[in-house]
């Protein structure tokens, strides 16, 4: 078998995560991630506000005196605002090798190096730590517990054999 990077094309410059590492990255984590869920949350009902406005005023929307020509003009700028601050929060935590996989569930993962093998480590909101791993081509439903190594079970962590 090959190298597993050799199929898959890591972030760069990719950095790879230890399990207590991962964990103490959580704290921020469990901070920020709220915060880019409402963001979400605030650009699907301002696009919701958006085509209700367009559906009830058609083309006459987008002249310069129509009266709710101000407020799409605020949520125009609002939803750009928004999207530079997901996109910023986003690409710098992919940046971190932290990608994030489902917001709903608060699902991110962390690439790592188990048992030679790239893979990440996935956690998922309400889970105390990072407790399980899963193949790049794997996911959320394949993923498996992390055991300790044998030699050190704090610095690193190995998968079932």
């Amino acid at each position: 078998m090959g190298d597993s990077t050799d199929a898959v094309k890591l972030p760069e410059p990719a950095r790879f995560w230890t399990v207590p590492e991962a964990n103490l990255r959580l704290e921020g984590l469990r901070e920020l991630l709220p915060r880019i869920r409402a963001w979400v949350a605030r650009l699907r009902a301002i696009g919701e506000e958006r085509d209700r406005l367009s559906t009830f005023w058609g083309p006459e929307l987008q002249a310069s005196d129509h009266p709710d020509r101000g407020l799409l003009d605020r949520l125009d700028q609002e939803a750009t605002t928004l999207r530079r601050q997901l996109d910023h929060e986003v690409e710098g935590l992919q940046a971190e090798g932290i990608e994030v996989k489902d917001l709903d569930s608060g699902l991110v993962d962390f690439y790592a190096v188990l048992d030679q093998e790239v893979v990440f480590l996935c956690w998922r909101r309400g889970e105390p730590d990072v407790g399980y791993f899963h193949r790049l081509d794997g996911g959320f439903r394949t993923r498996r517990p992390i055991v300790p190594s044998a030699g050190d079970p704090v610095a690193s962590r190995r998968t079932h054999s």
